[in-house]
């Protein structure tokens, strides 16, 4: 397993940070379907993490000052207290949970997994995968339901669903992970398994043993989803029980795409129609769902 544990360093001066894709974090900062006034909170939870994940995604900068970066920023989250003014997310965030009553373990135990994104750490196998997405992904469901006041029995399945969402952005971004950053998310083992090397990920096209591997990944991804469909029927509040429903029925659709798109000729994505699609079907399971 690799460890999470990274040694805190001293805080660099602020740097230019390259914007990415912000990741696994399935946050929805302006939907009708949550409660206006829980809405800033969502928002100051993103903007945390996308502040972080846009460190830990700098091709640009050493590992070494992106963890002091992320140190900074989760002492901050701590303290409420920001030297610079990067790391104002980090104080907005604290004040935000202090008013909601949330703990903060959910932002830092996502800092974990930025550590580790910003030291190039590459998984080994499948439990390895599931262990980064339990600190990349999983804290953004437990967020939101302790957020609405929804109880802890959701929390497996709410982990199946955010670990899901995040291992198939890592499929559709896979190459450009590793063309830019050296960074490869997909089990290590498994490029073993089939006889290929990792640097197969640079290619432009997959070739049938790639094209093996990505298959493995989505069957137990789908197994994941499996877990996940239980999900709407535990969620009291009806805001969240369709927005999660939505994300549920896009994520399932995604995976099928997947497996008929080659993700390294281009972004795999829905399409317009496929996105209305399964948000109907999202909307549906959630108002039948209770």
């Amino acid at each position: 397993m690799t460890d999470f544990n990274v040694v805190p360093t001293i805080p660099a001066k602020p740097a230019t940070i390259a914007r990415r894709d912000p990741g696994s974090q399935p946050l929805a900062t302006s939907s009708r379907l949550l409660p206006k006034h829980l809405r800033p909170h969502v928002l100051a939870f993103h903007r945390f993490l996308r502040l972080g994940n846009d460190i830990a995604d700098d091709a640009e900068m050493e590992p070494e000052t992106k963890l002091a970066y992320l140190d900074a920023l989760e002492r901050a989250l701590t303290s409420g207290q920001a030297k610079h003014a990067y790391l104002k997310p980090a104080v907005d965030l604290r004040l935000s949970l202090q008013a909601t009553g949330v703990q903060d373990r959910h932002a830092r135990q996502v800092l974990r997994a930025f550590r580790r994104n910003a030291v190039g750490a590459r998984c080994h196998s499948w439990s390895d995968l599931l262990l980064y997405c339990r600190f990349a992904a999983n804290p953004v469901g437990r967020y939101l339901l302790e957020l609405h006041g929804e109880g802890a029995g959701a929390g497996p399945a709410a982990d199946a669903l955010c670990s899901a969402v995040q291992i198939l952005k890592h499929l559709q971004s896979g190459r450009d992970d590793w063309v830019v950053l050296g960074r490869c998310h997909l089990p290590l083992t498994w490029f073993d398994e089939a006889g290929i090397s990792v640097e197969r990920m640079v290619e432009a096209e997959t070739d049938p043993k790639l094209r093996g591997l990505f298959d493995k990944l989505l069957d137990h991804t789908d197994r994941l989803l499996e877990r996940a469909a239980t999900l709407p029927g535990q969620i009291a509040h009806r805001g969240l029980r369709i927005e999660t429903s939505v994300l549920l029925a896009q994520t399932e659709a995604l995976s099928r795409r997947l497996r008929n798109r080659d993700p390294m000729a281009g972004r795999v994505a829905l399409g317009a129609h496929q996105r209305v699609a399964a948000t109907m079907r999202g909307v549906a399971r959630g108002f039948a769902a209770r």
